[in-house]
């Protein structure tokens, strides 16, 4: 049976497979955080307006959600390294066409096909990810996954800036240029890899179902976790921060920026901490600490009277993402227990890119109708919630598991 090339380097004592899943992510996120601020820029020189320019950062999430249950399907029937590796050809591909786009409806198909691929790489990695990292080591390797996102993510618009100062398509072509070396990885260190299986895993396993998992509550948690984490993280305060120091803090907008750079810098630093929590102490006390953190981050963003105090709320933010980053991922493992999980991580991604745009619109009606103090507590509600589901499930961490690594 095909294994990782035996030379690429073992990340924690984690399986080599996690090395080249991260080396992946961060490719896909210093490619996406270099485009991102690009396309309602590009999408502006056809003479359209603010809002159909700001749709074709829209219709990459939508079509991200409405293709996650076929990408889950195509998970369980054709194997994760196949899905992934056509995942990042599409929006390698789209993104490459999207940089020759001659109108504003060329450019809005193929930033919603670029949606689509998106989905069938995130949940086939997600799902390889989970299948292949044994139980003890599942949060750790969680954190590793998203440590290559937070990376590629943060380094991403300081080189777009750079870029879109030789040409405003450039940042499109060096996109396309990140999914190739992404793709040439997963294609080249992931041989056959979706018939390897974890020592727990049954020899004659079938896919499991989605809608007998929703029962669960474990599931139910992780599930609201990550509404939560799309709600808050990615969408009410991508939307929020930027206007809040502006607009509430009278501060110039550089301000912001370096307020994200704090909560990644510490939620980077801290990722191990969070992922070794989830593996020793349980699944459940990371996730608990992760939202019952958020939370207070959110009161103390919603009350923060000055620079010092806002920059204080996206440090607590940091350390929030930290926890709540392995946790929930973990979880979802626990549950799918080694099986082919494609429409389990399907669902759990679903929420994240549901709660990711519906935050931004519930964000802007509370603003206009009551002012930022209101509009962060939407957030507070949210994860508030999502806390109550975490504190009544049960653990899913096997006790014998965490006690071998401890």
């Amino acid at each position: 049976m095909a294994r990782v090339k035996s030379w690429v380097p073992r990340i924690g004592g984690l399986p080599r497979e996690v090395t080249v899943l991260a080396a992946i992510a961060f490719c896909v996120a210093l490619g996406f955080g270099i485009v991102i601020p690009a396309i309602p820029l590009f999408a502006r020189t056809f003479g359209v307006s603010a809002f159909a320019a700001s749709a074709v950062i829209s219709v990459f999430a939508f079509m991200r959600l409405v293709s996650s249950p076929a990408a889950g399907w195509m998970v369980n029937r054709l194997g994760e390294r196949n899905v992934m590796s056509a995942g990042l050809a599409i929006v390698g591909l789209s993104s490459l066409a999207a940089g020759f786009a001659t109108d504003y409806v060329q450019l809005l198909l193929l930033r919603g096909i670029g949606g689509t691929g998106s989905a069938m790489f995130t949940i086939s990695a997600t799902a390889l990810l989970l299948r292949v990292t044994p139980t003890e080591y599942r949060g750790r390797a969680s954190g590793a996954f998203q440590a290559g996102f937070l990376i590629g993510g943060v380094a991403g618009p300081a080189v777009g800036g750079l870029v879109i100062g030789l040409s405003i398509r450039a940042p499109f072509f060096v996109y396309a240029g990140t999914l190739l070396a992404a793709f040439l990885v997963a294609v080249t260190l992931l041989p056959r890899l979706e018939q390897v299986e974890t020592p727990e895993t049954p020899a004659d396993a079938e896919p499991i179902r989605f809608l007998p998992t929703l029962k669960l509550p474990a599931y139910q948690a992780a599930l609201g976790a990550n509404f939560a984490n799309g709600f808050v993280f990615f969408g009410l305060r991508s939307s929020l921060v930027p206007l809040f120091v502006v607009e509430g803090l009278r501060e110039g907008p550089g301000l912001a920026g370096v307020g994200f750079v704090v909560a990644a810098g510490l939620q980077a630093a801290l990722l191990v901490v969070g992922g070794r929590t989830a593996d020793h102490r349980g699944r459940k006390p990371a996730l608990t600490i992760g939202l019952a953190v958020g939370l207070v981050s959110l009161v103390v963003l919603a009350l923060s009277p000055n620079a010092g105090w806002f920059l204080v709320a996206m440090a607590v933010a940091g350390v929030s993402g930290a926890f709540l980053g392995p946790s929930p991922t973990a979880i979802v493992g626990d549950v799918a227990r080694g099986h082919h999980g494609g429409s389990v991580v399907a669902g759990f991604q679903m929420m994240s890119d549901v709660g990711s745009i519906i935050g931004p619109m519930v964000a802007g009606l509370l603003l206009d109708a009551a002012g930022f103090p209101i509009a962060f507590s939407a957030g507070a509600v949210v994860t508030g919630l999502a806390l109550v589901l975490a504190l009544r499930m049960p653990e899913t961490l096997d006790k014998g598991a965490a006690g071998a690594t401890a």
